[in-house]
């Protein structure tokens, strides 16, 4: 089955080809990454807008790519949700159409869980068995969930303030560091790896040894917050300084999702750890996890799959597939990764 994929959910316009759930056909990205560096964060209304340009070219263009025709397509996948509603919903109607004019199957797709199956995309590598424990780590979402197969996915516990993602963006505008903030962060923390200081500055690990399986990232934007304040009156708002609390910011994000996932792993005794979403393509919480000795398989997919595209989005179809009437598929910003899965 040769399924293509279309994702729209945030700020990247995305297209792919995927076959039979696993072999990689095409993966068009355009991104308009250096339009909300220009803001410092994303404008919905200039995601959507960009989107609206780009998504017909991004679609012919991973034809191209796949070498075939619409008519060679199987069948089409759409991210319904979550998201920004105005990028969700370009996506949607064009995918809608193109069911429509193709005369083709569409599959409706949560993008949280879409994002899991970024690791069926690996080739000349075992995939995941059940039931497995997946950490879907963002900008937007922290999540932990327990996979009992392709069609039962269970909530376990998140983020109850600010994802990962979201706090890595907010820390990084407190340090001048730009957008996206995770890279932005990663680099300053390598440098102060570089020069080799001692760090001084200790920062919380929110909700680390808590008896569940939340997360809160806010009180550690505070103490952020508070951190650059000190060096502000100080008069030591330098680059020495920033490189030392990037690093620390990044220890600190990246013990609590280690530690999480490992509880939640011996807890429910899984065969496997899948690990996705944007924030793993750090590359210290990629370490953390590969040093970190787990009673089941690891999982994570190459750091290019990891932030958004459209080749999990046609995977997740393949192997949950369940085709919905064009005339039926909505966009919902809301969309929870537990949801009721047809099974």
């Amino acid at each position: 089955m040769t399924i293509l994929g279309i994702e729209t959910s945030c700020d990247e316009t995305a297209a792919a080809v995927i076959q039979d759930g696993q072999k990689i056909l095409s993966n068009v990205v355009s991104s308009s990454v250096e339009l909300h560096q220009k803001t410092g964060g994303i404008i919905p209304e200039t995601a959507a807008r960009e989107q609206s340009r780009c998504l017909i070219p991004v679609i012919k263009e991973s034809l191209t790519r796949a070498k075939i025709t619409s008519q060679q397509i199987s069948a089409l996948a759409v991210t319904t949700g979550p998201g920004l509603i105005g990028s969700l919903l370009v996506g949607v109607e064009t995918a809608k159409t193109l069911a429509s004019v193709w005369r083709k199957p569409i599959v409706p797709i949560n993008h949280l869980q879409a994002h899991l199956y970024a690791n069926w995309l690996t080739p000349n590598q075992e995939k995941p068995k059940f039931p497995a424990l997946g950490l879907v780590v963002s900008g937007g979402h922290t999540d932990l969930v327990l996979m009992k197969d392709h069609s039962k996915i269970k909530w376990l516990g998140g983020t109850r303030d600010d994802a990962a993602g979201e706090c890595f963006d907010k820390c990084a505008r407190l340090l001048g560091l730009g957008y996206p903030g995770g890279p932005a962060i990663a680099a300053a923390a390598a440098k102060f790896k570089e020069q080799r200081i001692k760090n001084k500055v200790k920062l919380p690990r929110p909700m680390k040894h808590e008896d569940n399986f939340d997360f809160s990232f806010s009180g550690l934007k505070t103490a952020v917050l508070n951190e650059v304040k000190k060096l502000k009156e100080a008069k030591q708002f330098k680059e020495v300084n920033l490189n030392q609390l990037a690093d620390e910011i990044q220890e600190a994000i990246t013990d609590v999702l280690v530690t999480k996932t490992k509880k939640a792993a011996e807890k429910y005794d899984v065969k496997a750890v899948v690990l996705a979403g944007g924030v793993m393509a750090n590359l210290r919480l990629r370490e953390k996890f590969e040093l970190t000795i787990f009673n089941s398989q690891l999982f994570s997919p190459a750091p290019a799959l990891c932030t958004d595209n459209a080749t999990f989005i046609a995977a997740r179809a393949f192997f949950n597939y369940h085709p919905v009437p064009w005339q039926k598929i909505q966009a919902d910003s809301s969309l929870e990764i537990e949801e009721v899965i047809k099974s």
